[in-house]
């Protein structure tokens, strides 16, 4: 347990599962769980919920049962689960329960894909949605001073192509660049008790050039007389700023100015970049009508702007040109589930190691801890929905559900500068053609959009945009030659965007007008080098030596990097993931070549910064490059 007059949460470890809500009193239920298999889908019918047998087998919860790690490691299909585990009185007391009315809340991470739960054989709740976390309230069972037996039913139809789903193949054997299905629980289960009444949401907004933080925050429930809420907040030592106020409503948003902002001169200085990631802590207290706190959460927000002008991508009003890289978000002993939490910090640290100041979460909504290591450490981040891969009702009903859960759960983390609902078309394969298909990518836009209207949004990544606030295109070209002559100057990008894409597919279906959007490449690489893996790997080209494939990366960065109209790239990937063996490192995370040279090929050393390449006129002479030594990496790796 934290000690709260210590507890900073810009600073935790990195375990607790809602960085964003912290309070110090929680239980996790990850370890062994009983585990079964239910191919005949009778555990219902044969009242399997209220049966003290145990269950057949044995499972190390959050790992999926696909894993190694999960201790069952079957990656055949199996499209209904059942987990059963025992919660002691003693960890129910740990979670923080102090009195009568309290209440003990059930939190599960992400359970893939629909989700069914018993305790002591009685129905505590449902939830759809393999990507989002969800909570049920046991009070009721809680209270009895027994142990208590849960029960979890998970159903993942594996040729279910309307779920929403990502990578996760819907044949038995991954091929291509599809992988391992992920089933059931694979995000941590926890237990937290708070008050009756408490704080069940809040969410962060900074206006950057008004010198304000807003809170939008919610209670569980309507008070029966008026709660106060104060609002802390500091930088290290420094308190910044506190506010208070009295309501009667569910739903409230308090704002906070900040006097040190004001200062024209002196308000870049708490500004959140991936250079400086400063973060401010929060303290959020709830307050009854005699002044006792009945609620407290630790939480943290950064002081930045995201926008587009004049074809740049802006961070905090300034041209930012951004250094992407794919990140699939999968481990060979643990698959979507990282192995531990130590390492989405070292996945986090990887990336800006390499040189990269973002990456693109690829049909994969990531664990909130990797966000907090973004965050914390430096990193921009591009949150994506996991797809579908068909079109249909039922499929844009799930999408759309899911997708809104998505956006208010991350909604509040400085690192996510842009949000991208569909990639390549996946799940709208027809859009060009089907206007039923085009008008959901545009709700999927104006939708997202309503929920965070903060961030850019990109209505299909790659190719086929509706509308959309940047234009993303996915170039494969294999000969930097090639892909530079795409990107030479304004007329060349003007006509691709105009016209037909590198795959075929038209890059914009709707008129884009001169509203500046930046242009991005955003999937380029996908060079395979593997030249010891023991299974066929697959990759856009192959290169047959270390010096081969350097000498290849580096063509294609500098054929982007020289272009003076891109506002940023993407590289194609940085892991090998099962056959997709086209990553700079290999899939337990070990680069192909020297760290010193991807980094100085990424930083493209010797090439103009292409940010200020655009923003110089033609009179203007190029400045010398600068060469950033690997002990200057970033002031974040003296971050404890």
């Amino acid at each position: 347990m934290l000690q709260r007059d210590s507890i900073r949460a810009s600073t935790q470890d990195g375990t607790y599962p809602r960085p964003q809500a912290l309070r110090p009193e929680w239980t996790d239920l990850g370890g062994k769980w009983g585990f079964a298999h239910d191919d005949e889908d009778a555990g219902l019918r044969d009242r399997w919920p209220t049966l003290a047998t145990p269950f057949d087998r044995e499972i190390t919860v959050p790992f999926p049962p696909e894993s190694e790690l999960s201790g069952i490691h079957d990656t055949t299909f199996h499209p209904v689960v059942w987990y059963r585990r025992v919660i002691t009185p003693a960890e129910i007391a740990a979670s923080g329960m102090r009195n009568p009315d309290d209440r003990v809340l059930l939190h599960f991470g992400a359970v893939d894909y629909r989700a069914t739960a018993w305790i002591d054989g009685r129905l505590i709740g449902e939830h759809e949605g393999g990507q989002t976390p969800f909570t049920f309230d046991i009070t009721e069972h809680a209270g009895t001073g027994v142990p208590l037996t849960l029960v979890l039913r998970a159903e993942d139809d594996p040729l279910d192509v309307s779920q929403p789903r990502g990578k996760q193949d819907w044949l038995e054997n991954p091929h291509v660049i599809w992988y391992h299905r992920t089933t059931g629980i694979w995000q941590t289960v926890w237990l937290e008790s708070v008050a009756a009444t408490h704080l069940a949401d809040i969410a962060w907004r900074a206006d950057v050039q008004a010198g304000t933080v807003l809170l939008d925050l919610e209670l569980s429930r309507r008070p029966s007389t008026a709660v106060r809420v104060r609002v802390s907040l500091t930088h290290g030592e420094k308190p910044l700023a506190m506010q208070e106020m009295s309501t009667a409503e569910p739903r409230s948003r308090i704002v906070c100015t900040i006097p040190q902002q004001l200062n024209g001169q002196a308000y870049e200085d708490l500004l959140w970049s991936p250079n400086h990631p400063h973060l401010i802590d929060a303290h959020v207290e709830l307050l009854d009508a005699s002044g006792r706190t009945v609620d407290e959460l630790w939480s943290y927000l950064g002081l930045r702007s995201i926008g587009t002008a004049g074809g740049h991508f802006l961070l905090n009003d300034r041209p930012l040109y951004v250094r992407s890289v794919l990140e699939q978000g999968y481990w060979p002993q643990s698959h979507l589930a990282a192995p531990d939490m130590a390492a989405l910090r070292a996945e986090v640290q990887l990336i800006k190691d390499l040189g990269f100041n973002a990456a693109r979460l690829h049909e994969k909504v990531e664990d909130p801890r990797f966000l907090y290591w973004a965050d914390r450490l430096g990193l921009l981040v591009w949150g994506e929905m996991g797809s579908t891969f068909e079109f249909s009702t039922t499929a844009a009903t799930r999408v759309t559900r899911e997708w809104m859960d998505v956006v208010r759960r991350d909604r509040s983390h400085p690192c996510i500068v842009t949000w991208v609902p569909l990639n390549e078309s996946w799940g709208v394969q027809h859009i060009a053609h089907d206007r039923a298909q085009l008008h959901f990518a545009q709700a999927l836009y104006h939708l997202t959009k309503a929920l965070d209207p903060t961030r850019p949004v990109i209505s299909n990544d790659g190719w086929e945009h509706a509308e959309s606030d940047v234009i993303t295109i996915h170039d494969y070209a294999t000969s930097g030659e090639s892909l530079g002559a795409a990107y030479r100057d304004t007329t060349t990008v003007a006509s691709l965007i105009e016209g037909v894409g590198p795959v075929g597919r038209r890059i914009m279906l709707l008129p884009h007008g001169e509203s500046g959007q930046p242009v991005m490449v955003t999937e380029f690489g996908g060079i395979t080098y593997a030249p010891d893996s023991d299974i066929e790997t697959w990759g856009y080209s192959t290169a047959a030596s270390p010096e081969e494939f350097a000498e290849r990366v580096r063509e294609l960065f500098v054929a982007l990097q020289q272009s003076p109209v891109l506002a940023g790239v993407c590289y194609t990937q940085l892991t090998d993931t099962l056959q997709e063996a086209n990553g700079l490192t290999d899939q337990y995370r070990r680069p192909k070549l020297p760290l010193e040279l991807i980094r100085e090929i990424v930083l493209g050393t010797g090439v103009p910064d292409p940010s200020l390449q655009r923003l110089r006129s033609p009179n203007q002479s190029s400045p010398a490059p600068r060469k950033t030594p690997v002990h200057e990496m970033s002031d974040s790796r003296e971050i404890g």
